[in-house]
């Protein structure tokens, strides 16, 4: 399966507004998701001043990571890319020491993604929260965008603005890039009823897809203490389901 579509590699990023929506979280289950599917696939860790990845696939202590590779532009990148023995996923960690973070360059991760991208069917980029200047560079060689909003503590009297101005400023940069933009809500309370007039919302006035929503359930934190994505670590739990379920639609909106 070729892994271009429009002159892009089939490169997601993935954003979020707010620290704590669990971005991360769901770049590793969908992620793990595709890669039960038998596409080959690599998730990076493109929060390069606060990256956590590889907490999520117990990568978080090993010899070689993005960062490495961005200091020393000689490395093979495929030195920092390691296999999850229980997803499948391949993951290119970063590092938490200070000493590594300090004086990178962004714009070398295109460099980086450009050697490796033929290596791969689909690449997830986690990027960092908020405007995503860390991974700005990367927006030009991908071609979607997934925008993952958390409903947990917004407001209820308000709560619908929110999400909307969250998504209308994140979608300004996909829009930029042209890119195809999906919504993910995550951490989910709400009834039913609730979240499907958000979701007409979404779709109807910002115009943008709602690929999915993640209900909030306590089984995820365990998964990422165990270094497990959750669709893996607890497969019938309500969020894992959940996960499925929208790695599934993610499929269709970006193979077809």
């Amino acid at each position: 399966m070729s892994i271009f579509r429009g002159g892009h590699i089939m490169a997601l990023i993935v954003v979020t507004g707010r620290g704590g929506a669990g971005k991360t979280t769901t770049t590793a289950n969908l992620s793990s998701v595709l890669a039960s599917k038998e596409y080959r696939v690599l998730a990076i860790d493109g929060d390069l001043y606060l990256p956590n990845l590889g907490f999520h696939f117990s990568l978080d202590n090993v010899k070689y990571t993005l960062h490495s590779v961005l200091k020393n532009p000689d490395l093979d990148p495929e030195w920092a890319i390691y296999r999850h023995s229980v997803t499948g996923v391949h993951v290119m960690p970063g590092s938490s020491q200070l000493h590594d973070v300090l004086g990178i360059s962004p714009r070398k991760l295109t460099d980086i993604i450009e050697r490796i991208k033929y290596k791969f069917g689909v690449i997830f980029i986690d990027s960092p929260t908020g405007i995503p200047f860390d991974t700005l560079p990367t927006f030009e060689l991908a071609g979607y965008q997934l925008i993952v909003v958390e409903i947990e503590r917004s407001p209820i009297y308000s709560f619908e603005t929110m999400v909307r101005n969250e998504i209308e400023k994140l979608k300004a940069i996909g829009d930029r890039y042209k890119l195809n933009i999906g919504v993910i809500l995550n951490k989910v309370r709400e009834a039913e009823n609730v979240v499907d007039d958000l979701i007409k919302t979404i779709e109807d006035e910002v115009g943008v897809p709602v690929l999915g929503w993640i209900p909030f359930d306590s089984t995820v934190p365990e998964s990422i203490n165990a270094g497990i994505p959750v669709v893996a670590y607890a497969p019938w739990s309500d969020a894992a389901v959940a996960f499925k379920e929208t790695g599934n639609v993610l499929e269709e909106w970006i193979f077809g």
